[in-house]
């Protein structure tokens, strides 16, 4: 491979032309860059940049692995190598690695230890060339002030436009946060769903400045049962409240009442017994019959309730091992969210040739994440407006 490759001096130009206000990120960074140095230093040139080493961020956001070596580490973790021992195998790995060790880092320190270097070369910059750098696709971005703290935390399907409509719009924490951003760094995820998840969780480790009027709950409504002097499983909407535990939550009370007139239709469901009629006999669906007639004890309550605890199965996630798939942040990967006993563990990506029905594999590329209200209505509320989402259920091994 060596006998036909060009000499150093050859291609130095090329190396200190791509690597240019950049970050080099080598799986053991410490061996490759006294390398790179060293022949540097043989041509008469200096060279110096800053390096992030995997090897060992793999230590500190994965411990306990076995082995950190690239190839029993990706490996571990479930990621595809093809051409191992040749440069672009390896750098692919490392790719793939180090996208996953941005994904584990909540705390967001990798980009905040590392990104105050190149905001110093980038102080003077428009907001218009901050914009023009970024790329339209769905993820999670981050607004840095001069000293590289994180200021916002957003989500947006497209971020390019929306970083746009934060430099455009002119109210006033908008104006705030133009006269603070130096730097936007964003993270792709390819799902909105794993955007909103990442987004609620990152807003409460980091505490940014200017998302601390969105720490109230995302969700004001939820829907209750109770079964009635009849039998009969009742549905109501209220507001949610510490003492009992919804079946599902919604941003708004127009949002419950709409899912409730949808679930009629679904499950043939009666008017009365899901809260929207308010009349003393029947609801105005026995009338045309389209209710077959819970709500004068026409239908046996036994029948009834099984369609009722159908719409529950459909709507929550209690006690279940389940995960969700969606889409991925490119054509070879897809997203998993994980929900373990009804309890959200957290996420990853994994690779279509891969596996993830085993337990271990799967726990191996989640980032443990916090299961509260938020990510159970983040969850539940994206099931029920994408109904192409996939879902599995995993059975107890």
């Amino acid at each position: 491979m060596l006998r036909n490759a060009p000499k150093f001096y050859e291609v130095a130009k090329r190396i200190v032309e791509i690597t240019e206000d950049c970050i080099i990120v080598a799986h053991n960074a410490q061996f490759d860059y006294r390398i790179l140095r060293t022949e540097f230093k043989r041509l008469g040139f200096g060279f110096k940049r800053k390096t992030l080493c995997t090897v060992e961020l793999a230590k500190q956001l994965i411990p306990d692995q076995p082995s950190y070596s690239l190839g029993k580490l990706t490996r571990a973790l479930g990621i595809p190598v093809s051409d191992r021992h040749r440069a672009n195998g390896d750098a692919m790995a490392t790719v793939k690695l180090f996208k996953m060790l941005l994904s584990k880092d909540l705390s967001k320190r990798i980009i905040k230890d590392n990104v105050k270097v190149e905001i110093i070369k980038r102080l003077n910059d428009t907001h218009k060339r901050i914009i023009d750098e970024l790329p339209s696709i769905t993820g999670v971005y981050y607004i840095h002030d001069e000293n590289g703290e994180i200021i916002y935390i957003g989500k947006s399907k497209n971020i390019k436009h929306r970083i746009n409509q934060h430099f455009t719009n002119d109210s006033n924490k908008s104006k705030k946060i133009q006269l603070l951003a130096k730097s936007v760094t964003y993270e792709a995820t390819g799902s909105e769903l794993v955007a909103l998840l990442k987004e609620s969780e990152e807003i409460k480790r980091n505490k940014p400045i200017f998302n601390r009027a969105l720490r109230r709950n995302s969700f004001t409504h939820g829907l209750y049962i109770f079964t009635d002097d009849n039998n009969y499983i009742n549905l109501k909407v209220s507001k949610v409240n510490s003492q009992e535990h919804p079946i599902t939550t919604f941003s708004n009370l127009q949002s419950a009442k709409s899912f409730l007139n949808r679930v009629i239709d679904d499950y043939s469901l009666c008017q009365k017994l899901v809260g929207l009629s308010t009349s003393k006999s029947n609801c105005f669906n026995y009338t045309i019959k389209k209710c077959d007639g819970a709500c004068v004890l026409e239908e046996p309550h036994e029948s009834y309730n099984m369609r009722v605890q159908e719409l529950i199965a459909k709507n929550s996630y209690s006690d279940r091992n389940m995960i969700i798939i969606d889409q991925g942040r490119d054509i070879e990967e897809k997203s998993v969210i994980y929900i373990e006993d009804g309890v959200f563990r957290g996420l990853g990506f994994f690779d279509l040739n891969h596996q993830i029905n085993n337990i271990e594999v799967l726990s191996s590329i989640i980032t443990p994440m916090e299961n509260n209200r938020d990510t159970q209505h983040i969850i539940q509320s994206y099931l029920r407006r994408n109904k192409r989402v996939k879902t599995l259920i995993i059975e107890n091994q």
